[in-house]
C-alpha cells in the first residue's frame, strides 16, 4: 500500500498523461506496492479535480465483468470507473481520436436509473425495479498507460480506462426485453467484426450493476436516479482510428453508431 503522498504523486502522473495525451509507464512499475485500494483513491483524486472544474457525475461503468477478463487480470470481481458529464457524447457527432491516447470501443447496453439504487444488499431484482429503461450503447475506452500495458491497479487508477459513451435513441423497459439475453453485433463500415450476448456479463448484466451499487456504497456513494450505468462489454474491444464508422445492433433494442475523425474533422489522407 502507498503512502498518501505517493498516491497524490501517482494521480499527478495520470492527470498529466490525460491532459497532455501522452501515455505513461504502468503505475505498477513506477509505484511498487500499489494495490487496488490505492488505485481507487488515486482515481478519486482525479475525479475530484474534474468535478472542481465544473463537470458532474452522469453515471458509472463496470469493467472486468467477464470471467475471461477477470482471469486475465488475476482477480475475482469487476472494477469500476466514473462517467462524467463531458464523457456522454451525442450520437451522430464525429469523435476526434486526437482527444485520446489510444482509443477503443466496446459494445454494451446501458441502464438508465429511474430511482436511486440501494447500496449494501443491492440485488439484480433491485436493479431491474429501479431501471427506467435500457439503451444501446458504445463505450469509448482509453488508456493513459502506454500500449495498454495495464495491470489491475493501473486500470482502476485510470478511471477503469473510461473515456466516454455514446447512447442510442432507443428506450426499452426491462419488463419488455430481457437484458440478460440480448444478442449484439458490431459493424465497421458495414462489415461485421464482432458479436456477443449480454449474458457474457456475469451471466446477467444486472448482476454487474448490483455489484457496483454494493461496491460504491462502501465509499459512501449511491447510484442515483438519472444516472447511466454501463455493466460491461459483451464483445471484445476494438481499436478506433480516424475514418472508422461503427454501428452496434442489439436484438430487440435497436442500434447506435459512432464515427471517428482527426481534429480537423476529416479522415486521414490515403496518400
Amino acid at each position: 500500500m502507498l503512502e498518501p503522498a505517493r498516491r497524490a504523486e501517482a494521480a499527478d502522473v495520470l492527470w498529466a498523461a490525460q491532459c497532455d495525451r501522452a501515455p505513461v509507464e504502468p503505475l505498477t512499475a513506477t509505484f511498487p506496492g500499489i494495490d487496488a485500494t490505492d488505485a481507487y483513491e488515486i482515481q478519486l483524486i482525479n475525479i475530484r479535480r474534474q468535478l472542481e472544474e465544473g463537470r458532474t457525475v452522469s453515471g458509472h461503468k463496470v469493467g472486468l465483468s467477464s470471467k475471461v477478463m477477470q482471469q486475465m487480470m488475476g482477480v475475482d470481481e469487476p472494477d469500476y470507473g466514473h462517467l462524467l458529464s463531458d464523457m456522454v457524447l451525442p450520437e451522430g457527432t464525429p469523435v476526434s481520436t486526437d482527444r485520446y491516447c489510444s482509443p477503443r470501443i466496446e459494445v454494451e447496453i446501458g441502464y438508465v436509473l429511474g430511482r436511486s439504487l440501494p447500496g449494501e444488499g443491492c440485488t439484480a431484482a433491485d436493479v431491474l425495479a429501479a431501471t427506467e429503461y435500457i439503451v444501446p450503447s458504445i463505450e469509448l475506452i482509453d488508456s493513459r498507460i502506454v500500449d495498454w500495458r495495464i495491470g489491475l491497479a493501473d486500470t482502476i487508477a485510470d478511471n477503469a480506462s473510461s473515456a466516454g459513451v455514446i447512447l442510442g435513441s432507443a428506450r426499452v423497459r426491462p419488463a419488455d426485453l430481457d437484458p440478460a439475453d440480448i444478442a449484439a453485433v458490431l459493424y465497421r463500415g458495414g462489415e461485421e467484426i464482432a458479436r456477443g450476448n449480454t449474458s457474457a456479463v456475469l451471466g446477467d448484466p444486472a448482476e454487474a450493476v448490483a455489484w457496483l451499487a454494493r461496491k460504491v456504497a462502501s465509499y459512501g456513494v449511491r447510484l442515483e436516479a438519472g444516472h447511466v450505468v454501463l455493466p460491461g462489454s459483451c464483445t471484445r474491444a476494438v481499436d478506433a482510428r480516424p475514418g472508422d464508422e461503427f454501428r452496434a445492433e442489439f436484438e430487440g433494442l435497436g442500434s447506435v453508431s459512432v464515427g471517428f475523425v482527426h481534429s480537423t474533422g476529416q479522415p486521414p489522407s490515403e496518400e
